[in-house]
């Protein structure tokens, strides 16, 4: 094997990456941002409780999305000492040592828990203005309690599929959870943008089943109206921990990095996980997808 990310090499990738329905993700509109974290007001916050969304375009600044995407291609690179939480494909593992900042991009489909190492992508979570609209979506202070980084490679980057994002988490129904989604590249409807079903989060937990990930029923999705929120670099999502959403896999030639948080009212107690399994399913339930 060569010491590159080949063309072939990556379309290996490609051929690892299971299929979905185009159906599932396409959207019959684009979500309505407001301007910046500071336009976010008593009005947006009903919007919220409403859809369960809300996206803003002009969160961070160039010079804080640059700083986000340099700390990231230190962790991607091994610069960070002591840093461990990134999943490379198999087959890259293999010639990791030898890779580019541009081939292991390829070859990352995420990372996790950076905030205690990288202070230009702890930052994010930290901003003044995104902890304001925390504090007034969950009204406690807010507590993150997981980071994630995702990226989406030109043509390979997977898709994840329609989900709740409080069917992972280990804690009871009625917490209050909060995902923030920060686009670093441009996310478009192409390269594999958030989708959302608004107002779906009143429904409360569905039924998830280990199909292509720990995932809503494709059949249940089938025949309902996403809206899919395309945003600019520097652009986030606010968005409900019982919202049905996902991305579908990346068909273009542009790469797509996001940052990921998620954040609960600090007075919220930890469940079991067999708590959690009895309410969101699991492979026991003796039911079929």
């Amino acid at each position: 094997m060569s010491l590159s990310m080949t063309t072939e090499t990556a379309l290996d990738f490609a051929q690892e990456v299971p299929a979905h329905a185009p159906e599932l993700y396409q959207p019959v509109g684009l979500v309505e941002p407001i301007d910046t974290l500071a336009a976010f007001d008593e009005t947006t916050l009903e919007q919220y409780r409403r859809d369960g969304f809300v996206a803003v375009e002009n969160a961070f600044t160039p010079q804080e999305v640059q700083a986000a995407k340099d700390g990231m291609n230190d962790l991607i690179m091994g610069k960070i000492e002591g840093f461990t939480g990134i999943q490379y494909e198999s087959k890259a593992r293999e010639i990791l040592p030898n890779l580019s900042l541009e081939n292991r991009l390829d070859a990352v489909r995420k990372f996790a828990w950076f905030a205690a190492y990288e202070s230009r992508l702890a930052a994010m979570a930290k901003h003044p203005g995104l902890n304001r609209i925390l504090r007034l979506i969950l009204g406690e202070t807010p507590v993150m309690f997981q980071d994630m980084a995702l990226i989406k490679p030109p043509k390979i980057g997977v898709e994840k599929p329609w989900h709740q994002d409080q069917a992972y988490f280990d804690y009871p129904i009625g917490t209050r959870v909060v995902g923030v989604w920060i686009a670093l590249d441009e996310a478009t409807v192409d390269n594999g943008c958030m989708r959302f079903l608004p107002g779906l989060h009143k429904e409360g937990p569905k039924l998830h089943f280990k199909r292509r990930d720990w995932q809503i029923c494709d059949a249940e999705m089938m025949g309902l109206h996403p809206i899919a929120a395309p945003l600019k670099p520097g652009g986030l999502l606010l968005f409900d921990g019982l919202l049905p959403h996902g991305t579908p896999t990346n068909s273009s030639p542009h790469r797509r990095r996001a940052v990921q948080f998620h954040y609960r009212n600090e007075s919220a107690q930890k469940t079991s996980t067999d708590d959690r399994l009895a309410i969101f399913g699991s492979e026991g339930k003796d039911v079929s997808c």
